[in-house]
Order: C-alpha cells, then structure tokens, then sequence
C-alpha cells in the first residue's frame, strides 16, 4: 500500500511539529540569568561594577539605583556593535560583611555573553582588591561539658 504524496507530506509536518515542542520544552528558557557570589561585600562590588560597565566597556547607564543594588544598560558585544538592553542586580547577604550575589541578564543575546561580563567583573575585583578578604569563622559553641564530680 503506498501512500499518496499529501498524507506524506501531513505526517512529516506532524513529526517535524512534535519533535520542534520537544526541543522547545526541553531546551533552556531565553531568561535564563547569570549569576557571580563576590565575597568582596556590596560596597566594592557595587563600585567594581559599575566601573566595569561605564568605564572599562563605555556602555551606556540608562538607569542605576545603588540603594536597590541594580543597573539598567545598553550591551554591545564585541562581535555586533548594536546595542541590546541589558541588567546587573546585586542582592545583599544577611549582613555587611555576607557575600553579595551578582545577577546579569541579557535576553537578547546567548548565554555565554552574561557569563563574560561576570567572569569580567570577578577579574576586574581580584585585580583592584587583591584576594577575597577573610571571613571570620564564628566559633561553635562547644557543648556544655559535664560538671567535675569531684575527688572520691
């Protein structure tokens, strides 16, 4: 029995369909987000960045706020010149001294170009601040001992 050339043509477009949802539904979203843990608290890492962004690359700020810990600017990779827009957010730790979680998303360009501007930004730090400072350990209260029962 063979097939007529429409009932071909419909079953390749079907398989061509489901197999496109399969890889959209497994490939990783477009706002998928980079992210640096920088040790070196929010301060420098704050100042570190936004140097990196306006200094070292010229691109433009279009909107910063320090106290929320964010940037709005225009990406321009070193392969294409057009501008894209793109966002660096620092998140604090629980205290001044925690680290300071760096998140960049560039949704329109692929992954790699947010890791580049994170890897950039932790070179940039090591080499203005020298090694990650130490954090003091609090030490772990040993468990109360025993009392002495005293001579026999």
């Amino acid at each position: 029995m063979f097939w007529g050339a429409g009932k071909a043509a419909v079953v390749g477009v079907l398989s061509g369909a489901v197999v496109t949802a399969a890889i959209a539904l497994t490939a990783p979203g477009a706002d998928a987000k980079s992210t640096y843990e920088s040790p070196y608290g929010y301060d420098r890492t704050w100042n570190a960045a936004l140097r990196l962004v306006r200094v070292d690359n010229g691109w433009k700020i279009t909107e910063k706020d320090d106290q929320n810990g964010y940037l709005l600017f225009d990406y321009q990779s070193p392969e294409n010149r057009k501008a894209t827009p793109g966002t660096l957010e620092l998140v604090r730790g629980r205290d001044s001294e925690a680290n300071v979680s760096v998140l960049v998303q560039l949704p329109q360009m692929p992954h790699y170009h947010e890791q580049v501007v994170l890897d950039s930004l932790a070179a940039k730090m090591r080499r203005e601040y020298g090694d990650p400072p130490q954090r003091h350990r609090r030490p772990v209260d040993a468990p109360d001992a025993a009392p002495d029962a005293g001579a026999d």
